[in-house]
């Protein structure tokens, strides 16, 4: 077969795949509703919360549940990143974990990113997580050494690092993320929300648009 008509049948190919996985997750947001038990506020962030951008007391916060492991998480990572250097200052971006049951290294990978973050190093573990997810995604099995070896490549202190992954204190923080995301109706990775209300995703230039409209509105507002 010659190179371009390989070529093209590769591109369609993703083509295909990224539609599918579009399409899933609109219809899984369209089903999200918040279930917080009665008298209960719901929240989208807390004081031990990861901030990957501070724009300060007036910025829009955008927050991200997400799943390491999660292709579609995977496919929103460039974009994510396009946005938050177009809107620097005017956002405030936060990540959350909730790792999806369906993906065996989901929660490995949490733990490497929680474990980093004892260490202030959250953002370049998130990095190196998403840069990497094809290589140690949808795999049979956990391969936490994956992630040490990921932990020793940013020169992390690895004796903290083993003690973090293994304190059941750090699972505990992850699973704190996850319940957090249930309860405002978090079906599915990314899910989004753009100060306190869910973004409905249905095309992909649609969280672009989502903040556009509320840093806007923001400034209009001030």
């Amino acid at each position: 077969m010659k190179t371009p008509v390989k070529a093209t049948l590769i591109a369609i190919a993703v083509a295909i795949v990224l539609a599918v996985v579009g399409i899933v997750y609109a219809m899984s947001q369209r089903a999200a509703e918040p279930t917080a038990p009665e008298g209960e506020k719901l929240q989208t962030v807390r004081t031990d919360s990861h901030v990957l951008d501070d724009g300060g007391a007036d910025a829009v916060t955008v927050v991200e549940f997400l799943d390491f492991e999660c292709e579609a998480c995977g496919a929103f990572y460039p974009i994510v990143e396009d946005l938050r250097e177009q809107y620097a200052g005017d956002i405030t971006y936060v990540v959350r974990y909730f790792p999806l049951p369906g993906h065996l290294n989901s929660t490995q990978a949490a733990l490497a990113a929680e474990a980093a973050a004892q260490q202030d190093r959250f953002e370049d573990m998130y990095h190196r997580l998403f840069e990497t997810q094809s290589q140690w995604g949808e795999q049979s099995q956990e391969t936490p050494e994956v992630f040490r070896g990921f932990a020793a490549d940013l020169g992390l202190d690895m004796a903290a690092y083993d003690a973090a992954v293994a304190d059941p204190a750090t699972l505990a923080r992850v699973q704190a993320d996850k319940s957090d995301g249930e309860k405002l109706g978090v079906r599915s990775t990314p899910s989004f929300f753009i100060d306190g209300e869910p973004v409905v995703l249905e095309a992909w230039d649609d969280l672009e648009a989502a903040i556009d409209k509320a840093v806007s509105e923001n400034a209009v507002s001030d």
